[in-house]
């Protein structure tokens, strides 16, 4: 592909501050498409989280997503859906591609998609031959059209790689270019994009979810129903592992005006359902746990076999679980007083934990995850929690593998642990 030096204009400044200059009207009803690049994803070989973590963030924007698609590293199919995406979507979303090798072909194909030729900006090189520098290496010559644009493109900042993202404008029509490498992409779309992007769709849509525990999906729904035809909201019930979650959502020119659609909706699901809501939004298991027993002065320990210590590392994920968390301890199957997978076992474990740690709560995690003659079913565990004043356990029977046990054995205890911390109360 030939290159030229483009407008001199483009390169005496940061590319990417040009943006803002360059915003048009807003888009009612803006469509967007997601292309993710890359034969490694068709193979299987890597799971692309970009596309849902991307997917995710529109509504936000008032951005409806009605397509997402994969296309390996191969110029012609590649051309094909970025022309099929540019002709019915008004913005085009794709992560991949935009690396130094041969098979990294995000910009060639947008280059022949707009019949645009690439050129090499000065402002670009510099940083990144200075990136290479700092590092004490030598930029490999293959780097360079990581300082390409086209007269169409803009810069994208991105201060943790290599590749700048490319924002295309023409006619109306956006792509947004991003690298593949998920915590560069993140970042760049955080902090660049979607600032750029806000406001474009002419309105927002902002959603609530208020996370509940105790209480099946098909109850939530009907305790729900007063609140489903109030106007401009909508309302789901979701099943999850940590329980069953309602999502509230508005769409209105501004957030502050889809809020105020949302607060009385709030008001009435909590007023329903009482402590039986746990956490909103982002809210964790673990991170409520956390607070209620700091807010408590009190402490939690564990002691597992069968999940090897998972449920101590995901309680110590919480914000300031070190102030809560007292510890926790792992048995292997040669410790004579631990190796059975019974109710028994699971109490002693726990009662063990909240001894020897000192803490308020101890949980305990017996299980048997392979198949031995003498011992429970593969997939059977058993979950105690020791209180201050009281004990429990419970028992889950899972054959959908170790993996997965172990998940629903973490979430088990978590919910059996929040349980008996609001009873002590």
């Amino acid at each position: 592909m030939t290159l030229y030096m483009g407008p001199s204009s483009l390169s005496t400044k940061a590319p990417w501050r040009a943006l803002h200059s360059k915003l048009p009207a807003r888009l009612a009803n803006m469509k967007a498409e997601i292309v993710a690049i890359g034969t490694e994803i068709l193979l299987g070989e890597i799971v692309d989280t970009n596309s849902s973590w991307i997917a995710q963030q529109l509504p936000a924007l008032g951005i409806d997503l009605n397509h997402t698609t994969v296309v390996g590293d191969n110029m012609g199919r590649l051309i094909e859906t970025l022309g099929q995406a540019w002709g019915r979507s008004d913005l085009v979303i794709t992560t991949g591609g935009l690396g130094p090798t041969e098979d990294d072909l995000t910009r060639e194909a947008i280059c022949q998609l707009l019949a645009e030729q690439p050129y090499i900006v000065p402002d670009l090189e510099k940083r990144l031959r200075g990136f290479f520098e700092q590092r004490g290496i030598q930029m490999p010559d293959s780097n360079i059209k990581q300082a390409w644009l086209i007269p169409s493109a803009h810069a994208i900042e991105n201060p943790r790689g290599t590749a700048p993202g490319w924002w295309t404008e023409q006619d109306g029509n956006i792509i947004i270019s991003m690298p593949g490498v998920p915590p560069e992409m993140m970042r760049m779309w955080t902090h660049e994009v979607a600032p750029e992007l806000e406001g474009r769709s002419g309105e927002v849509l902002i959603t609530r979810t208020l996370k509940t525990a105790g209480i099946g999906e098909g109850t939530v729904d009907e305790m729900a129903q007063p609140i489903f035809n109030l106007p401009g909201i909508g309302v789901g019930t979701y099943a999850r592992a940590d329980g069953v979650h309602l999502r509230i959502g508005a769409k209105a020119p501004t957030q502050e005006e889809a809020l105020r659609l949302i607060e009385p909706a709030e008001r009435e699901l909590i007023a329903i359902f009482g402590d039986a809501i746990w956490g909103q939004d982002e809210d964790t298991l673990e991170g409520f746990i956390t607070r209620t027993l700091l807010s408590r002065g009190q402490t939690v320990a564990t002691f597992e076999s069968a999940t090897g210590g998972s449920l101590a590392s995901t309680i110590s994920d919480a914000p300031l679980a070190s102030k809560a968390f007292a510890g926790g301890l792992v048995s292997a199957k040669w410790d004579k007083e631990f190796n059975t997978a019974s109710e028994k076992t699971a109490t002693l474990m726990a009662t063990t934990a909240r001894e020897r740690l000192g803490s308020d709560y101890g949980v305990g995690i017996s299980g048997e995850m392979d198949s031995e003659p003498t011992m429970e079913q593969p997939g059977t565990i058993f979950v105690a929690i020791a209180g201050p004043s009281s004990s429990r356990c419970t028992k889950i029977v899972m054959a959908q593998g170790r993996v997965a046990t172990k998940r629903r054995a973490i979430t088990t205890a978590l919910m059996l642990l929040r349980s008996s911390v609001l009873e002590e109360e």
